[in-house]
């Protein structure tokens, strides 16, 4: 599977203007399964989201996800990211969209990032989701998480054959990881590619927002925590790798590190 990391300059508080740039660069990739989209890709990472938060119709839609949809069509591939988006209750959520053939998936971010204030005004979710797409089984995770490796943590499952096999393969991280906190980041995402055996997709923004500037640091990582493709510092670029399945599941095989693993995750 071909993945592409978008780093962005996200436009402050206006998805259209977000849409259109992104359309124009994702038009002119050709041949990618998967595109991915830093954290609040639509309007930035809003920490008082009243007026900034998309609305969700009575469809459960909002611009932006309507956009997600049309460009997957079009481009015949899968899109991740993640926006603020207000239910038809009121309720604020970071909600992370992937965007297939296959249908539409989301998660809510679990760790709301208290230091910022993101949790007086967002509502926290509680489920991790797994995505399958071309053969890969992907966890979905945003930004802060990314600290908190219990909850990320690869399980052994028994498939339909009877068989045992890692619960998924890769972790996506979408972000909005500000600059001044940038080493923790680079040194976390080798991490939880190592302990979970799996590649890491790893989007994070550049530019300014009202409150931090950002300087990128987007990545694919390997199982053995190697990273094989990134994209420059402090600018808008992309990066396109393909997964090499096969390899990961013969180092899986060679070095079972997941048969070890604790066997159970606490309650969430």
């Amino acid at each position: 599977m071909r993945v592409t990391l978008l780093q962005r300059n996200v436009i402050w508080a206006d998805p259209q203007k977000n849409a259109a740039a992104n359309t124009a660069l994702m038009e002119s990739i050709k041949g990618t399964d998967l595109f991915v989209l830093p954290e609040m890709f639509s309007t930035g990472f809003a920490t008082e989201p009243d007026g900034i938060a998309e609305p969700l119709n009575e469809k459960g839609e909002c611009f932006t996800l309507k956009w997600m949809k049309q460009m997957s069509e079009k481009l015949q591939c899968a899109i991740a990211g993640s926006v603020a988006v207000k239910d038809q209750d009121g309720r604020f959520f970071n909600r992370m969209y992937f965007v297939s053939e296959n249908g539409c998936f989301s998660y809510d971010k679990h760790h709301l990032f208290t230091y910022g204030g993101e949790n007086r005004h967002y509502n926290c979710g509680a489920e991790r989701v797994v995505v399958y797409w071309k053969g890969v089984k992907i966890l979905l995770q945003v930004c802060y998480d990314v600290r908190f490796p219990v909850f990320s943590r690869n399980m052994l499952v028994t498939n339909e054959q009877g068989n045992q096999e890692a619960e998924y393969d890769a972790i996506i991280y979408v972000a909005s990881w500000p600059a001044k906190r940038i080493v923790t980041w680079q040194k976390l995402l080798p991490a939880r590619a190592i302990e979970n055996q799996c590649y890491v997709l790893a989007v994070n923004r550049v530019g300014e927002d009202p409150s931090c500037g950002y300087v990128g640091g987007t990545m694919v990582i390997d199982a053995m925590g190697n990273i094989v493709a990134s994209c420059p510092d402090s600018e808008e670029a992309h990066v396109s790798f393909d997964l090499d399945m096969a390899a990961l599941e013969k180092f899986r095989s060679k070095f079972p590190v997941l048969r070890d693993a604790d066997v159970h995750l606490p309650p969430f």
